[in-house]
């Protein structure tokens, strides 16, 4: 018995040791004491050491200014604390960035992938955000729920996990945001403290602590599989996305899952789908001018479908959601409308009533309320989204922003549909289930990553 017991202590032993090393061969990339390791870029923003803290402060007639190690990372684990005292304030943490000596005017620019820290009311801490180059990339419009994770005036736990082309947040252990970015693959870590324009805000601080980086034995934490990843590699899924019931309409490469609406294939002429994008060809300037409307083969209730898109100048196009194929039309099959559409240039986004055809609106009854911000450019790639729950609850998002939603059936719905192109089709909207559907307005609109979730079981 008792060579029973000194056996099992030892293997007790055994195992629990590498789990203590482990933890003590963590490095940090701050010793308590000095920046050692560390400079300044691109503003003249305050960084000292205070009490086991790296502490930023604002300054006035500054831009952003980011303190950044010396030392490039690749595949990483991070984990900090971080403390900032005002709701005015605003700060993040680089991952994989880059500096541009010239940019700027000759200031400098950092630029790269950022964990936010945005204690203001639209609470998109833990997202991410590309600084200096493409802007928002995860914001927190697209998991509302964390939105309330992080605290201001006290110290929060931040985690990123930084492997291959995945990156994943935490904030005090409640997951953020999930993105698949095709971009750096390695770049130095820093954290910033942004620029202020109004002298209320000198002086305002920002701390951070215990900053400890994993380099080795890398894997990823488990994901909660309601969190949508915001995915940059053109018609692929993640492993999380497969694990969360994700599914590609789309394959980059065939045709396979789409037929034209008003046919049994596929139409011979106007779509070409071989080059990686489901690219509809210049025709007319007419509905179903060209290879007409093509119609996913399946049906869905509550979904949430996901699409990228993009433009000539002047384009019309649609992605359309409960087509029966059942209405008598003349023109584009019928179902509710996220348009597509260039407001600028096209006559559509000046019809309708306050702005309800042009883009992102549903079509004809809710126009989409968006900041210019976040409206990429003609020519460059936008990302839809439609989400369907159950219940009837819709919204549609533009490249992340939530833009409009309504109750699909409610009363309000019906007071909508009766001054709208739609009231001679009884019940416009309502069908239990449809076909999902991209649209031929005879100008030229390309379509990729076209990926959907059925959420039968939510």
């Amino acid at each position: 018995m008792k060579n029973l017991t000194l056996i099992t202590f030892v293997l007790a032993m055994a195992f629990a040791i590498p789990t203590v090393s482990h933890a003590q061969s963590t490095p940090s990339l701050f010793d308590g004491k000095t920046l050692k390791g560390w400079k300044r870029l691109a503003g003249t923003a305050d960084y000292k050491v205070e009490d086991g803290n790296i502490v930023g402060t604002t300054v006035l007639n500054s831009g952003n200014t980011f303190l950044v190690t010396e030392k490039e990372y690749g595949d990483f684990i991070l984990e900090m604390d971080t403390k900032i005292e005002s709701p005015l304030s605003n700060s993040g943490v680089q991952v994989r960035s880059h500096y541009d000596p010239n940019g700027n005017n000759g200031k400098g620019k950092v630029y790269g992938r950022q964990f936010e820290i945005d204690p203001s009311d639209r609470k998109w801490s833990g997202g991410v955000y590309d600084e200096g180059r493409r802007d928002w990339i995860y914001p927190l419009d697209l998991n509302a729920k964390a939105k309330d994770a992080f605290k201001v005036g006290v110290y929060n736990h931040i985690r990123m996990e930084c492997i291959g082309n995945e990156m994943r947040t935490w904030i005090n252990g409640i997951a953020v945001a999930d993105v698949v970015d095709t971009v750096d693959s390695k770049g130095f870590i820093g954290l910033q403290v942004h620029a202020i324009s109004k002298d209320g805000q000198v002086g305002k601080r920002v701390w951070f602590k215990n900053l400890l980086i994993q380099t080795k034995h890398l894997r990823f934490t488990p994901f909660p599989k309601d969190i949508y990843t915001v995915n940059y590699a053109s018609n692929t899924l993640s492993d999380h996305e497969k694990a969360s019931g994700w599914r590609l309409l789309y394959d980059g490469h065939t045709s396979n899952g789409w037929r034209g609406a008003t046919m049994a294939t596929f139409p011979p002429k106007g779509w070409f789908y071989q080059d990686g994008t489901m690219h509809n060809l210049p025709s007319e300037g007419h509905e179903e001018s060209g290879g007409g409307d093509i119609v996913t083969d399946s049906l869905y209730s509550a979904f949430d479908l996901s699409f990228e898109f993009k433009m000539t100048p002047g384009a019309n196009s649609g992605v359309k959601y409960f087509v029966t194929l059942s209405e008598v039309t003349k023109g584009s099959a019928i179902g509710l409308e996220y348009q597509v559409l260039d407001d600028a240039l096209h006559p559509d986004a000046k019809l309708g009533r306050n702005g309800d055809r042009t883009l992102a609106s549903l079509y004809d009854l809710i126009p989409a309320n968006k900041q210019p911000r976040f409206v990429h450019p003609i020519g460059a790639w936008n990302t839809g989204r439609i989400i369907v729950y159950p219940n009837n609850h819709v919204e549609h998002y533009l490249n992340g922003v939530k833009v409009l939603e309504y109750e699909r059936g409610s009363k309000e719905f019906k007071d909508l549909v009766a001054i709208s192109k739609y009231v001679i089709w009884k019940n416009f909207g309502e069908a239990p289930e449809g076909h999902l559907l991209l649209q031929d307005h005879g100008n030229e609109v390309w379509f990729r990553s076209i990926k959907v979730k059925r959420l039968h079981d939510l």
